[in-house]
């Protein structure tokens, strides 16, 4: 009987899975699919504890759904693909495609070595593949605006519908789950596909008609919490978007939050045509500003991530990636601009430390996130844009709730006072630090650093 083989990446899922559908259409209806998942060394080792846990707890929930049948291996996949096709004589190895610079390189070594026996991708990650949607001359965008136009009217396919009956190849060696890692008082949220789908529902049954409003009160149970679920494919952004076009006609909330589904393909997309903006800055020019260096900055740097540089929405942030793997979008900027544009440090170090410690760290979104804030990625006004830590503290957390609940030195400073301690009669309250820097001096230092090298 015909053997496909499915290799789960970042699809681990049953549903809306169309390289599932192609490896069962090419089994047949007499024949098997085995699943394999590969750990792969050169990503589960700098991934950071976070994401080594949920993608373990990703791969249980996929390894129930499966009945036990999921072969997990470890080691290079252009050994391991071959080796496992061998051994269950495979017709086929099917995937979802992979649009980032490392797995398209590994999918190249792996289709070579796996000879005869053909490599089939099938959709991929994202509603719209990477590279599909350009300007009208075939040039990629710069600019978000325009390429979510672009994007949106070029459209996805509907979901692909959930296979029945699928015959799972069974009694293959497997080398069982990852180890469990040591993630001391982190509380990651509910792995896999059920819970994935359930987060989905609870947001857009509940929360979505507010989310133009509380998407950027970080104290506010008001986004949908689903960036770790789309980062292992969990849940596939084009079952969101269908749910969304299923209300009718599109409201705001429903226009803000397909924004953001946009953001996530449009950096996917900039990644594909520049594989290298991924680590080296995209604008050569505005990378070319000055960062700081030395110990200073070194403890600089461990005051931001520890939490401590006294701005007490910044701290909040850091203290919250700590203890959630997990920041708000909107605080995500906030600590990325103090980082860069207060402390001049380079965005890499900040990008590399979110990429530790978060569970929905991914490539593509978090490091032109953070060359978005930096003034070298794709925005049009990039450097001199500085965000006021202590202004943006009073707009987006008016009532210190976000920053009472992580910075426990500061729950009982009056609110007036909460987002500046140093105002205080008697100053910061005990165990909390006066501010490192001064941010209108800083922001001027950042701002000429800018002139610098566009005047270059």
């Amino acid at each position: 009987m015909p053997t496909s083989l499915l290799w789960f990446r970042r699809d681990l899922r049953l549903g809306d899975h169309p390289a599932l559908l192609a490896a069962v259409d090419d089994a047949g209806a007499d024949g098997d699919v085995l699943p394999v998942f590969v750990v792969d060394p050169r990503l589960w080792g700098p991934a950071g504890g976070p994401r080594r846990q949920f993608l373990r707890d990703c791969l249980a929930a996929l390894q129930e759904s499966l009945d036990g049948a999921l072969v997990v291996r470890s080691g290079d996949p252009a050994a391991v693909l071959p080796s496992a096709a061998r051994e269950v004589g495979a017709a086929s190895v099917h995937v979802s495609a992979d649009a980032g610079p490392y797995g398209r390189r590994r999918d190249a070594t792996v289709e070579r070595a796996l000879g005869d026996v053909p490599f089939v991708r099938t959709g991929s990650p994202y509603a719209v593949t990477p590279g599909r949607v350009t300007k009208a001359d075939g040039e990629p965008f710069r600019v978000f605006s325009p390429f979510a136009r672009a994007w949106r009217a070029h459209g996805w396919r509907a979901p692909a519908p959930r296979p029945e009956g699928v015959r799972w190849l069974r009694q293959v060696r497997t080398d069982g789950l990852p180890p469990e890692q040591d993630l001391g008082d982190v509380r990651l949220p509910p792995a896999g596909e059920a819970a994935a789908l359930a987060a989905w529902e609870r947001f857009r049954d509940g929360l979505l008609p507010g989310y133009p409003e509380t998407r950027n009160l970080p104290a506010t149970d008001g986004t949908s919490r689903l960036s770790a679920y789309l980062k292992y494919g969990c849940i596939h952004p084009r079952t969101l978007l269908a749910d969304l076009a299923a209300d009718g006609e599109a409201t705001e909330a429903v226009r803000r939050y397909t924004d953001e589904l946009a953001w996530r393909e449009f950096y996917a997309d900039v990644v594909w045509h520049r594989p290298e903006s991924a680590r080296e800055p995209l604008d050569a020019r505005t990378g070319a500003i000055e960062y700081d260096t030395g110990p200073e900055a070194d403890a600089h740097f461990d005051a931001w991530a520890e939490g401590r540089t006294g701005y007490p929405i910044v701290d909040a942030g850091m203290r919250q990636l700590l203890g959630e793997a997990y920041v708000h979008n909107r605080v995500r900027m906030i600590v990325a601009s103090f980082l860069v544009k207060d402390l001049h440090l380079d965005w890499w170090r900040g990008a590399r430390h979110f990429l530790q410690h978060l569970v929905d760290g991914d490539l593509a979104s978090n490091n032109h996130g953070w060359q978005w804030v930096a003034g070298t990625g794709t925005d049009a006004s990039p450097y001199y844009r500085v965000f006021n830590p202590t202004r943006q503290g009073k707009q987006f957390d008016p009532d210190g709730d976000y920053v009472r609940r992580w910075v426990p030195e500061l729950r009982d400073v009056p609110t007036a006072y909460v987002h500046e301690p140093w105002l205080a009669p008697g100053g910061p309250p005990a165990g909390y630090p006066e501010p490192i820097v001064e941010h209108a001096a800083e922001r001027q230092v950042a701002l000429a650093r800018y002139q610098q090298v566009r005047s270059s």
